[in-house]
């Protein structure tokens, strides 16, 4: 009696388990399978830290449209072929190769670095400084469409190690919603004005003008700043006036030992001198009176 009344709890046991399991992962008596045996994200702890993928650089900061914010921190894969692409926006771009290879490729197609534009409007988004593509490294354009609701829609490679994603998303279908002015700060907004000023009475050339509308949006974060090889430059030249004034206290104070030296010297021989010096020239004059250097058995001849 005691073994079967065992035998029936065992039973209505392994029918809750049996509900549970139905209710959370099948469907229509159907177990979920598992889509991917092994995940290679930047950041999964399940693989060793040799194997992650590693970014060469820090994706720059969220700049754009500030309705696009709102896809920071999100990620849209499309499976295509045997290859999984995985767009995480002002992130980066990976791929992963949807087999049980030994070696199966996963890389890093581009980090977020800077808008693309032109005509006052975001024409793309460029994710560079992937992984290294023969002299190389991998990059991504992003191209924004209006639809319905967000994913994306096609990769392709145009070219060696350069991609190309189409991502879809119902935040830029308004007429105004990537217009680059309303994105800059007041006066950024100003400075361009004043270059379309100055463009349209002729006094600055068109390549002029496009040489300030990337400083403005340089400035705005929306381009990566070429300005950090020039502060570069700056700081290097900085070091050799700073070497250079090092050098010269270093010189100063020989020059000031030496001295020191002599005034004991002449002091040591009893030889009178007078102990102001010269701050022009840094030197200490010797008042000669009418006596022998010793040692010295000739004359003195003062004039």
């Amino acid at each position: 009696m005691r073994c079967f009344s065992y035998r029936v709890a065992h039973l209505i046991r392994l029918c809750f388990v049996c509900v549970y399991l139905f209710i959370n992962y099948g469907s229509a008596g159907k177990m979920k399978i598992v889509e991917e045996p092994n995940t290679f994200g930047l950041n999964n702890p399940f693989v060793a830290q040799g194997s992650r993928l590693q970014p060469k650089v820090t994706p720059a900061p969220v700049s754009g449209p500030v309705h696009l914010h709102q896809l920071a921190g999100k990620c849209f894969s499309l499976t295509e072929s045997t290859y999984k692409y995985e767009f995480c926006p002002f992130h980066n771009v990976t791929q992963h190769e949807q087999t049980f290879r030994w070696n199966a490729y996963s890389g890093i197609l581009g980090i977020w670095q800077e808008w693309e534009m032109a005509n006052n409007t975001f024409t793309g988004m460029w994710m560079r400084d992937g992984d290294t593509c023969g002299n190389r490294n991998r990059e991504t354009k992003v191209i924004l469409v209006c639809s319905t609701r967000s994913k994306l829609a096609q990769v392709s490679e145009p070219s060696t190690c350069v991609y190309s994603l189409t991502f879809e998303t119902p935040l830029v279908c308004h007429p105004h919603s990537l217009l680059v002015y309303p994105t800059l700060k007041e006066e950024l907004q100003k400075e361009w004005d004043e270059a379309e000023q100055a463009r349209y009475e002729g006094l600055i050339t068109e390549q002029g003008y496009n040489n300030l509308l990337k400083d403005i949006f340089e400035d705005a974060g929306l381009l990566k700043s070429r300005k950090v090889k020039v502060k570069v430059q700056e700081a290097a030249a900085d070091s050799g006036r700073q070497n250079s004034l090092e050098k010269c206290k270093a010189d100063y104070q020989k020059l000031r030992e030496e001295t020191e030296r002599l005034r004991a010297l002449l002091t040591q021989h009893n030889i009178p001198f007078n102990s102001e010096t010269n701050d022009a020239k840094g030197t200490v004059s010797v008042t000669v009176k009418d006596q022998h250097l010793r040692g010295d058995n000739g004359l003195i001849d003062v004039q």
